[in-house]
């Protein structure tokens, strides 16, 4: 996902591996594979990666630059942070990003989240789905995918909750556990607070210490979905 809300860190912090799903296909229509959501003054505004279309996996998607996006986030990140008190922290992590010039989605996708990972002192270990030797589709290749990197904790947003076999999971003796986000406040700009806006929210307006807030644990899938 581009510049990601906290809960995805928070996966992150939980995780021993974390693995981009890269060679899956590319969801149809707008996703947060390409946008994400930040605040203004204005009320919420989307910051979009133009793409080539014709790629069907994420990892072949190409980003577009005949158009100037970038100077176009930046310059929409520093009107709606200029009063947040760690906006050049957050404006310097974009430049670091931006400035690799990678030609692909998924690469220029995983740098930010390893890159805001690292700024935030989280540090698991990082792979591409595409580089590990997964068998199946579906439930079957997430197993083969935690099987191969000795996995006993799979670890997954409330999304999974849809298509997931928990069943099969039990049987290769891999335990599920969906995220319990807590959706923790903190001082925000422009309004009443949401969580569900990029990283980069929490960066201009936390810094550093934003990593306490990332501190979300887990339920068991029964808990989840039994629940429900």
């Amino acid at each position: 996902m581009v510049f990601p809300w906290v809960g995805l860190f928070e996966q992150v912090r939980l995780a021993g591996d974390f693995v981009h799903y890269d060679d899956v296909a590319l969801p149809q229509g707008r996703s947060f594979i390409t946008r994400v959501q930040i605040k203004t003054a204005q009320g919420p505004q989307w910051l979009t990666i133009p793409v080539r279309r014709g790629a069907s996996l994420i990892k072949d998607v190409l980003i577009d630059d005949a158009q100037d996006w970038r100077r176009r986030h930046l310059g929409t990140l520093r009107q709606a942070y200029a009063h947040a008190p760690h906006a050049a922290e957050m404006i310097d992590l974009v430049e670091s990003v931006y400035g690799r010039g990678f030609r692909y989605l998924s690469e220029l996708n995983a740098h930010a989240i390893e890159r805001i990972a690292g700024y935030l002192g989280l540090a698991p270990r990082f792979l591409l789905s595409s580089q590990l030797p997964a068998q199946g589709r579906s439930t079957e290749r997430l197993i083969s995918i935690c099987l191969e990197l000795g996995a006993s904790i799979y670890v997954t947003g409330h999304g999974a909750r849809n298509y997931l076999d928990h069943a099969s999971f039990e049987q290769a003796g891999i335990s599920v556990e969906y995220m319990n986000y807590q959706k923790k406040p903190y001082p925000q700009l422009h309004g009443e607070f949401t969580p569900y806006v990029s990283i980069l929210d929490l960066i201009a307006n936390v810094g550093r210490g934003g990593a306490g807030l990332v501190c979300s644990g887990t339920q068991h899938w029964r808990d989840v979905v039994d629940g429900s």
